[in-house]
């Protein structure tokens, strides 16, 4: 049987409206050209990718009690059926298109609020088979999860995972604290994958290549860091080798998202053996395809998603 990536993280609604400019007054009614409710999250969009490439995975997360549970629910069986219900409305993000390409988010707590290592734990795999892959995403959107990313990692790590990392941006910025957590955490990791701007403030320093290198002192031996950069695609370094991947030129359409389609395409890419140059261009075709689709096509979904209880 073929190696499975575990996603762990934020799966929820996104509504995505717009373009908007400029921002509307308090009091007035906006009419958007267009809309789209679909499935959002960190963990979401990177299963949705999965999904369409057909690799095999799981989703550990929990779900909010209302309608848009049970849709997200339908959306992911067969496993989701055992997803943990927590007893409040589902986590919703209205998402605002800028006709510059920039998004507003604005995200209720909802169920990633209650969220917890138990949650995950319970759904976790007694023993990983060899080449199995946990990503771990959006973490900061569940405070009560992150609180206990070091002991889901050692977790993970006591199992035979190999962990993937990708931080999100944190509310509030890169405080002290939070820049010391992440430090600890990404000393336990195989594979960082952050974007650019999540890896400068990381690491304090100004330019990619200084973020890639401050990552990298920080990393254990072998481990990758990748450095997503939108447009001028990424760069990832790699026991002393270094890849720079540029990205085609396509239409943007919608680039929500694209950091975790990346990731989906990265981790299949090493799901499937191929080394850092490949899996780090694999990342980048299918983040391009993907923002320049409306409504969103992830490719031709093939046979083989999901994957059977652990």
């Amino acid at each position: 049987m073929t190696p499975a990536i575990l996603v762990i993280g934020n799966v929820n609604v996104d509504f995505i409206l717009g373009p908007v400019t400029p921002w509307p007054r308090p009091g007035t009614e906006t009419i958007f050209p267009q809309s789209e409710l679909r499935i959002g999250g960190a963990a979401g969009n990177s299963a949705l990718t999965l999904q369409a490439l057909g690799a095999r995975f799981r989703i550990l997360c929990n779900m909010g009690d209302d309608i848009f549970g049970r849709w997200l629910i339908d959306s992911f069986k067969p496993d989701s059926r055992r997803w943990p219900i927590a007893p409040t409305p589902t986590t919703a993000s209205a998402c605002l298109a800028h006709p510059n390409g920039e998004r507003t988010f604005l995200t209720s707590h909802g169920h990633l609020a209650v969220t917890s290592a138990k949650d995950v734990l319970r759904l976790l795999p007694k023993r990983a088979m060899k080449g199995d892959i946990a990503l771990l995403c959006g973490g900061f959107l569940s405070p009560l999860l992150v609180l206990d990313y070091d002991q889901l990692m050692e977790t993970l790590r006591a199992r035979g995972f190999e962990i993937a990392l990708d931080t999100g941006w944190p509310s509030g910025g890169w405080t002290p604290a939070r820049r010391r957590h992440v430090r600890r955490w990404i000393g336990k990791c195989d594979h960082i994958l952050l974007n650019e701007i999540e890896s400068d403030g990381l690491s304090g320093k100004r330019n990619v290549s200084a973020a890639g290198q401050w990552l990298l002192q920080h990393t254990k031996a072998g481990a990758a860091v990748v450095i997503k950069r939108g447009p001028l695609g990424a760069l990832a370094w790699q026991d002393g080798k270094r890849v720079d991947i540029p990205a085609p030129r396509v239409k943007v359409v919608d680039t929500t998202g694209a950091g975790d389609v990346f990731n989906a395409g990265y981790l299949f890419g090493r799901l499937q053996g191929q080394g850092l140059k490949q899996s780090v261009s694999a990342g980048v075709r299918i983040a391009s395809r993907v923002i320049a689709t409306s409504p969103r096509h992830y490719g031709p979904r093939r046979h083989g998603a999901g994957m059977p209880r652990g």
